[in-house]
C-alpha cells in the first residue's frame, strides 16, 4: 500500500501472498479508484489452481490478469511491460481530461468576455436613442465584440475540420513572400497596438510553394500573433524569409515570455497553452498553434519551436516542399478588402426566422442599408408572403418550427412568382456537406451565422447589379 501511494504502476503478486484477510486494504484502494484509473494487478496462480478466492478476484480486484505458474520468463516480462503500457496510456488520459476541462473552462471565459459589452450596449441604446453620436459608438462596440466572438468561434470549428480531416486545401503555386505580406497586414493592428518593432528578413528569390493561400496565410497570422501576444509591449519581433534548395523556410521569433522545456514539448498539443497572466492580456484559447501544425502537414511541411527558457523569447520555424524554379508564379492575390456601394439600389428583401430578436434585427439593418426588407416568424407565413408580395431576396433560417429551410426552399422554387427570386441559407452549419445540401434544395447562396452584415450587403449589391 505504501508503494501505490507513491505511485507504483502495476502489481506483480503470487496468489498465497494475497490472502481475503490481508488483501481488505487493497480492495478498498481499487473500490476508490477515480474514474480514470484501472490499476493492473498480475496474479501468479499455482498450477490447475481453481479456488473461490481466485474466482472472485476480478470482482474484488478489477483489473485482473492470471499467469498459471510454471511461467516462462518472456512471458512474464511481456505481461508486465503490456500493465505498464496500459498503466501509461491511463495517465495520459487523465491529462488529455484535465486539458479539456481546463479548455472548456477558459472556453467558457471568453465566451462571456465579450458577452458583458454587448449586453451593456443594448441597454444604453434603450437610455440614449436620441443621441446619434452615442448610438454610433454603442453600435461600434457591439460589432466589435461580435467580431471577436465570432473569430473564437471559428477557431473552433476550424480546428474540428482539421483534426477530423475533413478540410479541403485548394492548392495551386503560392509565393510565400505574397502570403507575408497579407498575414503583416492583418497582424499589423495589434503589433501597433503593442508598439512592438517588426523586422522582416525576406529572401529576394521567389517562395513558391504548392499550397492553399488562404490557409497558408492562417499559419503565418497565428504565429505573428502568438509573438504579438505574448511578448511584452515595445517588444521585437523578426521574421526570416529563406529559400535553400527545395525549401522554403519562414522563421518568427520575438523577444518574449518564452517556454519552459515542458510546454516546448506540447505547445502543438490540442488544449495545451502556456501560463496565463492574471490580467489574462494575451486571450485567445490556445487553439492556434495546434491549427498552425495540423495545416504545415497538410502542406507536406514540418513545425517546431524552440526557447531557451522563461524570459528569452521564442522562435517557430516552418519548413515547406518549394517547387521547381521553373513553376508558373503564384497568381496575384488583391490584398485589399471588399468594399460595401454606398449606393444601393433597394431590393425586396424577406426574411425568415424563428429567432425574433435576431430577425427584427437583420430587418432593421437592410431597411437602414436602402432596401425593402419584410420579416416573417413561420415558413407557413413566409410562403403567404412570397404569394402575396414577392421577394427578390429570401433570407431563410435553415432551423424552422413548422418546416425546416431545405423544405421551405423547395416550396419556394415551384412557385411561378418566385422563378427569378435569389434564395440565401443561414445556418449554424458550414461545412461541405450543408453546403451541398443546401444547394440541392434549391438555395443560391450559403451563409453561416453570425452573418457578416458587410459581406451580406455587398452580395447584395452584386445580386441586384446582375
Amino acid at each position: 500500500m505504501d508503494e501505490l501511494d507513491k505511485g507504483a504502476g502495476a502489481i506483480l503478486a503470487a496468489e498465497e501472498a494475497l490472502p481475503v484477510s490481508a488483501s481488505a486494504p487493497l480492495t478498498e484502494f481499487i473500490t476508490a479508484q477515480p474514474t480514470w484509473s484501472d490499476l493492473p494487478i498480475l496474479l501468479l496462480t499455482r498450477s490447475g489452481g481453481d479456488t473461490p478466492w481466485i474466482k472472485g478476484a476480478y470482482e474484488h480486484l478489477g483489473n485482473v490478469t492470471l499467469l498459471e505458474r510454471p511461467i516462462r520468463v518472456p512471458t512474464l516480462i511481456s505481461a508486465v511491460r503490456a500493465a505498464l503500457r496500459a498503466r501509461s496510456k491511463q495517465y495520459e488520459i487523465r491529462l488529455a481530461d484535465q486539458r479539456k476541462d481546463e479548455f472548456l473552462a477558459m472556453l467558457a471565459h471568453e465566451l462571456r468576455n465579450p458577452l458583458a459589452p454587448i449586453g451593456a450596449a443594448a441597454q444604453l441604446l434603450e437610455l440614449v436613442s436620441a443621441d446619434a453620436d452615442r448610438v454610433k459608438k454603442t453600435g461600434e462596440i457591439i460589432s466589435r465584440q461580435v467580431e471577436h466572438m465570432t473569430g473564437l468561434i471559428d477557431d473552433l470549428l476550424d480546428i474540428a475540420r482539421v483534426t477530423r480531416k475533413l478540410i479541403k486545401l485548394v492548392k495551386g503555386p503560392v509565393d510565400v513572400r505574397q502570403v507575408l505580406s497579407e498575414a503583416v497586414e492583418q497582424v499589423n493592428p495589434l503589433i501597433r497596438q503593442r508598439q512592438h518593432d517588426l523586422v522582416l528578413h525576406l529572401s529576394p528569390d521567389p517562395a513558391i510553394v504548392l499550397g492553399d493561400y488562404k490557409r497558408l496565410v492562417q499559419v503565418v497570422v497565428n504565429l505573428l500573433n502568438n509573438a504579438a501576444k505574448y511578448t511584452p509591449e515595445s517588444g521585437h519581433i523578426s521574421v526570416h524569409l529563406r529559400v535553400p534548395a527545395d525549401e522554403v523556410v519562414l522563421e518568427v521569433s520575438d523577444n518574449g515570455i518564452g517556454m519552459d522545456p515542458e510546454l516546448v514539448v506540447r505547445i502543438f498539443d490540442l488544449f495545451s497553452q502556456g501560463k496565463r497572466n492574471s490580467d489574462r492580456a494575451q486571450g485567445g484559447l490556445g487553439l492556434g498553434l495546434s491549427l498552425v501544425k495540423n495545416l504545415v502537414e497538410l502542406h507536406g511541411g514540418k513545425v517546431w519551436a524552440k526557447s531557451e527558457g522563461p524570459g528569452k523569447g521564442s522562435t517557430f520555424t516552418v519548413h515547406l516542399p518549394r517547387l521547381a524554379s521553373d513553376s508558373p508564379g503564384a497568381p496575384d492575390y488583391p490584398a485589399a478588402k471588399e468594399q460595401v456601394s454606398r449606393t444601393v439600389q433597394p431590393l425586396r428583401v424577406l426574411v425568415v426566422d424563428d429567432n425574433v430578436d435576431a430577425a427584427n434585427m437583420m430587418d432593421m439593418l437592410l431597411n437602414a442599408s436602402g432596401h425593402e426588407a419584410a420579416t416573417e416568424y413561420t415558413a407557413s407565413k413566409a410562403l403567404e408572403h412570397a404569394q402575396r408580395t414577392p421577394p427578390q431576396i429570401c433570407l431563410l433560417d435553415i432551423g424552422l418550427p413548422d418546416m425546416d429551410g431545405y423544405e421551405l426552399a423547395r416550396r419556394l422554387r415551384v412557385m411561378p412568382e418566385m422563378e427569378k427570386a435569389v434564395l440565401i441559407a443561414v445556418t449554424g452549419y458550414g461545412q461541405e456537406q450543408d453546403k451541398k445540401k443546401s444547394n440541392e434544395a434549391g438555395f443560391d447562396y450559403h451563409l453561416v451565422k453570425p452573418i457578416n452584415t458587410a459581406k451580406l450587403l455587398a452580395l447584395l449589391a452584386q445580386i441586384r447589379v446582375a
